[in-house]
């Protein structure tokens, strides 16, 4: 039934997401999901918010998200937007700031839905390779562009950027919008946040999926500049007025008030990411230095979907990347819990040693 489609559809490619199995008992490690469950303000938060008030539509504004965001990173509300998720969040950013006669900048290795959102809003992109131990080099974005992104740190490899080459990529390209995406950020690595006030041209997306365990509720959001700011509300007010629903709200402003949940989980997430990749370089594996929830690694005799594979038959499930072939030997794998990460490797050892 094709023949009904628009012509655009037939030339997308769309992101395809980190598999949710529905099997039981198994060990997921391959979405990076928090191991840790939210806060408990967070579940009596949304406990309280299933009243007879959901007869009514959210905030458009969702002024009251706006404002703890703004308070909790010391800017001003109209320096804040908010999203469902930071996947929409980035799709206005893409259509509201990146697409440009220049064309937009990007690593060759990175997140996979920067090249979908391109196809889908007909944006010119260039990918920028990353060095040969997978970094990404600021000098080789100093050149014309109509916007430049990535993840800090990068994703699939969590391998992070220094502030300062951050700072010096901002003066080195301030006609052009550039795009931090700082989904993993809290797990070790210094935010970019800190420059929002200096650089008009910066603008910093965050999510509440990773290090705030509200994957399933689905919020994100972006800081800059207020003009920045003021295009991505255009664009979602020509698209949702309502992205973020009363359980999302309540849920994330009860998520920012309980600090201490937070540092203590974060915490416990980058010690056991120390301790994994102790015990994996152990059993000869190759890990990229890591800033996130996250390693990805390599063993020089296994190939990456043959190991995956046999994860997989353990009850044990990775993420393996095919493409680009730089890295299809690779496996993405979550830092799970301490039980998690001991089944994993014990399904290692079984594999490796038998």
């Amino acid at each position: 039934m094709s023949q009904y489609w628009s012509r655009l559809v037939h030339s997308l490619t769309p992101y395809v997401p980190g598999e949710q199995p529905k099997l039981q008992n198994l060990v997921k490690l391959n979405t990076n999901e928090n191991p840790y469950g939210p806060s408990p303000k967070v579940i009596a938060a949304l406990q309280a918010e299933a009243a007879d008030s959901l007869r009514l539509y959210p905030d458009p504004d969702s002024s009251r998200l706006k404002a703890a965001i703004a308070d909790y990173h010391g800017l001003q509300a109209n320096q804040v937007f908010v999203g469902n998720g930071s996947d929409e969040v980035l799709a206005h950013v893409f259509q509201a700031l990146l697409k440009h006669d220049q064309p937009l900048l990007f690593p060759d290795i990175t997140y996979s839905f920067y090249p979908v959102y391109c196809g889908l809003y007909g944006i010119d992109f260039e990918t920028v390779p990353l060095s040969a131990q997978f970094e990404i080099t600021v000098d080789d974005y100093l050149r014309p562009n109509g916007g430049i992104i990535f993840p800090n740190p990068n994703a699939p490899t969590g391998i992070p950027v220094a502030l300062s080459e951050i700072e010096r990529l901002l003066q080195a390209n301030a006609k052009s919008v550039v795009v931090i995406d700082e989904a993993y950020v809290d797990f070790g690595t210094e935010s970019a946040v800190a420059l929002v006030n200096q650089y008009p041209n910066l603008l910093v997306t965050h999510t509440y999926s990773k290090s705030r365990s509200l994957a399933g509720l689905r919020v994100g959001y972006a800081v800059g500049n207020a003009s920045l700011i003021e295009a991505l509300i255009r664009v979602k007010d020509s698209f949702n007025s309502y992205p973020i629903d009363r359980f999302a709200e309540a849920g994330a402003i009860a998520a920012l008030q309980d600090e201490v949940y937070f540092q203590q989980t974060r915490q416990q997430v980058i010690a056991a990411r120390d301790q994994l990749v102790l015990d994996l370089q152990a059993l000869g594996f190759e890990v990229l230095p890591s800033g996130a929830n996250f390693i990805f690694t390599r063993h020089p005799k296994y190939a990456g979907d043959q190991l995956a594979a046999a994860l997989r038959e353990q009850a044990v499930i990775v993420r393996h990347f095919k493409k680009p072939a730089r890295i299809a030997d690779f496996l993405r794998i979550t830092i799970g819990n301490v039980s998690q990460n001991q089944a994993l490797m014990q399904a290692l050892r079984t594999l490796l040693l038998a």
